[in-house]
């Protein structure tokens, strides 16, 4: 895992599991990638499409992708996006929704949740214009706090979508911590979505890839869109089986990282001034320091030079934050670890007059 014994800046920084480094090695590759004869890709495909209850999906490279190939198969230039500003696809993608889909930031503030109430409101005082609109929204919802919403949110946001014409994409980064912490399925949280974007090297842990779900019409712009990105996978097979193992073996485990997420965070409640930024949830942890009493780069230095990788520090609407996450390479033992280096990281780290 690199230069930490305990990575806890994503959960991104994991490692393929031994059943997914065999099924890599055992793969058949192969075929057309365009034409969708590699036989490895063409099942991981029916198989995300089955659980989400779509009609189709298609693999891509990256989550930024799949986010990007969806609102080109949506949206329309000149068209509008309603969405946080702190969503993943608005404020850490690049900038592709405008740049490349040639859409427009509606934005709404928000706790993490993006109500249909909350778009009403919205458009009530704005004009959205003539061209196609997309409500974008995320779950969980990274940059705040990893908060999950359910299908009540999702039925009212699909009612607002009819009522203005406007399509909806969900970002599933990390859908399936929504749905362990729902105690719902992820086809319940996404019906009604125009496009859906799954990340498989997240909480699923694969080493690589993307899903984008949707109707055969709007994946097969998708498909397009994603080879003039240069997206086509060729010799796919071998990244599409360990994202097969992802999908069957790694959903079940997410309510231990849930866990251990919020013993870490009760941890850190004991180490004032760092306070938590939002209510864990699922297996993200915001935490909030007065960078007068706290110095963030020492904080998360000392950590990293005691093999603990933290996340950060940057600076949000509620101040300044640093960020753990928990995943399937952090057991118990790690959490026990973790929390007493960060103890040590943080009386290194406090300024001139800042007291216990």
């Amino acid at each position: 895992m690199g230069k930490y014994r305990i990575d806890l800046r994503s959960d991104i920084h994991t490692e393929p599991t031994p059943a997914m480094r065999r099924a890599m090695a055992e793969a058949e590759v192969g075929g057309d990638a365009l034409r969708g004869e590699d036989t490895n890709v063409a099942a991981l495909e029916e198989a995300c499409a089955a659980m989400f209850g779509k009609e189709t999906a298609l693999f891509v490279a990256s989550g930024t992708m799949g986010n990007l190939v969806s609102l080109l198969a949506i949206s329309q230039p000149g068209g509008a996006i309603i969405a946080d500003p702190w969503t993943h696809i608005v404020s850490s993608e690049g900038g592709g929704f405008e740049r490349l889909a040639g859409c427009r930031l509606i934005p709404i503030e928000t706790n993490g949740v993006l109500a249909g109430g909350m778009v009403r409101e919205r458009l009530r005082n704005c004009d959205i214009g003539h061209r196609a609109g997309v409500i974008c929204v995320e779950n969980t919802h990274s940059f705040r706090g990893g908060v999950a919403w359910g299908e009540d949110v999702l039925a009212d946001l699909v009612t607002v979508a009819r009522e203005y014409e406007l399509r909806l994409h969900i970002d599933g980064a990390r859908i399936f911590n929504a749905a362990v912490a729902s105690g719902t399925s992820v086809a319940d949280l996404t019906d009604g979505a125009d496009t859906v974007q799954v990340c498989l090297s997240k909480g699923l842990g694969a080493p690589f890839g993307s899903l984008v779900l949707g109707s055969q019409e709007v994946i097969d712009r998708a498909r397009e869109y994603r080879q003039m990105l240069g997206g086509g996978i060729h010799k796919g097979g071998a990244m599409a089986a360990a994202g097969l193992v992802a999908l069957r073996e790694m959903p079940s485990r997410l309510s231990e990282d849930h866990r251990r997420a919020k013993q870490l965070a009760g941890l850190v409640a004991e180490m004032p001034p760092l306070r938590l930024a939002h209510r864990v949830q699922t297996n993200i942890i915001d935490i909030a320091f007065d960078g007068e009493l706290v110095d963030g780069q020492k904080f998360v230095g000392y950590a990293a030079e005691h093999g603990v990788g933290v996340a950060g520090p940057w600076r949000a609407p509620w101040g300044e934050w640093i960020r753990l996450m928990t995943h399937y390479g952090v057991d118990d033992g790690d959490v026990v670890e973790a929390g007493a280096v960060l103890g040590e990281a943080l009386k290194e780290s406090r300024r001139a007059g800042c007291v216990e």
